[in-house]
């Protein structure tokens, strides 16, 4: 266990020195801003620009899980692709370079090289959403309403699902491939065609990743999702499932490259 979290400090160090831990944040964060103070502040811009004389029209003020669902939106998009661009190299860059060797000739297993790596990248996605979301709820308090909190922390977890999910393809490609854009291409094209998908064929698509975000909204309008236990479960499954998958094709790998 200690040679694990030796692992997770050098992953750690890591993104400190490449300022991961503040830009990744920082983003979030700014992300989580915008969407209320936008939603507050739209009408008046609008007048301001539109070339309209005042009270020409109005619009009306969106809801406080309204404006959280459009956070998600804007999450699951800018946020998504800054994830995917961060931690694409988390393997395959190791690997092109070789640095990977330094650390598997010492007795480490292959299964905490891949998960100390999986671990830091959901600690700082999470932390990172987390301030986000926290600021997003607080400017929805101050200038529209206040949704349950309750209600929202429910909503956070099932998007926390849908994170680790997302980081996690990045993960598994990143060890089958040493090409960072196609860790990016497929992690992406995938999470599209799914949430897609989700969309278009709701019924067929149940019990899939991409019904996480659609259950976030729902438990910040009610407090509850019918049948939100299902996709849980099942992205849990598909979570562990690759996790598992990138250890024993990482191993398959390396013994191969260094047995030639």
């Amino acid at each position: 266990m200690m040679k694990w979290f030796i692992l997770f400090k050098k992953e750690f160090k890591e993104s400190l020195r490449n300022f991961k831990w503040i830009w990744i944040p920082i983003v979030f964060s700014l992300l989580g801003i915008m969407q209320p103070v936008t939603s507050y502040f739209l009408p008046d811009i609008l007048e301001s620009f539109g070339g309209m004389p005042e009270g020409a029209f109005s619009i009306p003020l969106p809801t406080g899980p309204q404006v959280l669902a459009e956070t998600l939106g804007q999450f699951s998009q800018i946020g998504y692709l800054v994830l995917v661009l961060s931690f694409m190299g988390t393997v395959a860059s190791e690997r092109n370079n070789a640095t990977n060797i330094m650390v598997l000739v010492k007795p480490v297993s292959f299964a905490s090289y891949i998960t100390a790596k999986w671990v830091h990248m959901y600690t700082l996605a999470l932390s990172s959403f987390v301030v986000g979301f926290v600021l997003a709820y607080y400017y929805t308090s101050l200038l529209i309403e206040t949704v349950p909190f309750t209600n929202v922390l429910k909503g956070m977890m099932v998007y926390a699902v849908g994170i680790l999910f997302v980081l996690t393809l990045v993960l598994f490609f990143s060890t089958l491939f040493k090409s960072t854009a196609a860790v990016a291409f497929l992690t992406l094209g995938i999470t599209i065609i799914i949430s897609l998908m989700s969309t278009f064929v709701p019924d067929i698509m149940k019990w899939s990743p991409g019904t996480l975000t659609q259950h976030s909204y729902s438990l910040f309008q009610t407090g509850t999702a019918d049948g939100v236990l299902l996709p849980v479960l099942c992205t849990l499954f598909i979570i562990f499932a690759l996790v598992g998958l990138a250890i024993y094709l990482f191993s398959k790998k390396e013994l191969a490259v260094h047995t030639t």
